[in-house]
């Protein structure tokens, strides 16, 4: 006993039978451990569930509205009449209707031109201001995302006085230029009083137009941040030899931006395809003609009479079609970077 004191008042530690230190005593576990495996799921329900309230619920609901007879008697606050289930009717109504089919084309065609203008022009911009110097580069890119960061409906306003017939600045501006030229480019000598919201291709003149202005910011930016990563000891090499700056483009800087271009691609169909608020701004749904998808939802749930089980099947339709389109690209570029 008086060893033991002696050896822990001095500081000297015993060891076991071997000579070898003794083990510190197992400390016991108080309360309830998670494995580290586990948190990062835990960190992200908070996330899941705002997601699951604000996109995967409305879009339930939509899909059950595309299956039944909804109106104003189905929505009212008091006393609401119970939703007829009608099965297909309402997809089958839409496809029988010539109007869905011009839609359908109107939002096709739109969006080839304008997802193509705006990934052409972000493209060649992006390269541009990676050959300015750091101080203007900056400049241009606060102005870009600037034009970016503006709200949809003021810019349609905007473009919409632009384009008016008789205070518009565009028919004014066309009409100070010579006529050879004015006629030989656009095939029109005098443009005062020239309606650019009464036919179909000029309506979507000026929507492509406005569409890519606002959008090609965005791709100008994200190409920018791509080049800055590129090596540059390989477009060194390739300029060693011998090899153009065409060249150097598709073999080598082209390749390593692929990955980037397939998400630019990707957000650019889903936010063309479904173009709402400036194509309503500037044709406040009196032409019918000139509608796309989302317009002529829009108008088939909330007209005189409302068919909200139609709009919410047509809806669908759109949603179903980014879906195919997004899932064949993103399979397909899978499938050519499992080649390499």
């Amino acid at each position: 006993m008086s060893q033991t004191t002696t050896a822990v008042r001095t500081g000297a530690s015993s060891s076991g039978p071997d000579g070898a230190p003794p083990r510190p005593p197992k400390r016991r576990r108080t309360g309830w451990s998670m494995s580290p495996k586990a948190i990062p799921y835990l960190l992200i329900i908070p996330g899941l569930l705002v997601i699951a309230v604000l996109t995967f619920y409305p879009l339930y609901q939509v899909v059950v509205m595309a299956f039944h007879k909804v109106g104003l008697a189905e929505i009212r606050p008091r006393n609401p009449r119970p939703a007829e289930f009608v099965g297909w009717d309402n997809f089958q109504q839409i496809f029988a209707n010539p109007q869905f089919w011009s839609t359908l084309r109107n939002t096709v065609l739109f969006a080839v031109a304008a997802v193509s203008l705006t990934m052409v022009v972000g493209t060649l911009v992006g390269i541009l201001l990676n050959q300015l110097g750091r101080v203007m580069s900056t400049v241009v890119v606060i102005g870009l995302m600037l034009a970016w960061g503006m709200p949809r409906t003021a810019v349609a306003a905007v473009w919409k006085w632009m384009f008016d017939p008789e205070a518009g600045v565009v028919n004014w501006s066309l009409n100070t230029l010579p006529d050879w030229l004015t006629g030989m480019l656009l095939g029109r000598s005098d443009w005062t009083g020239y309606p650019w919201f009464n036919d179909v291709l000029p309506i979507y003149i000026v929507l492509t137009a406005m569409v890519v202005w606002q959008s090609f910011p965005f791709i100008a930016v994200s190409v920018l941040a791509g080049l800055k990563s590129v090596p540059s000891e390989l477009q060194e090499a390739a300029r060693v030899d011998g090899a153009g700056p065409w060249t150097t483009w598709w073999k080598i800087t082209f390749p390593l931006l692929k990955p980037i271009f397939t998400v630019l691609l990707v957000l650019s169909v889903i936010w063309d395809f479904k173009v709402f608020d400036q194509l309503y701004i500037l044709i406040r749904t009196l032409n019918r003609d000139a509608a796309n998808l989302s317009i002529y939802a829009y108008t088939e749930a909330f007209s005189s009479p409302p068919r909200m089980g139609t709009g919410a099947a047509i809806a669908i339709v759109l949603t179903a079609i980014l879906m195919v389109i997004t899932c064949v690209y993103v399979r397909q570029i899978v499938k050519n970077e499992e080649l390499r």
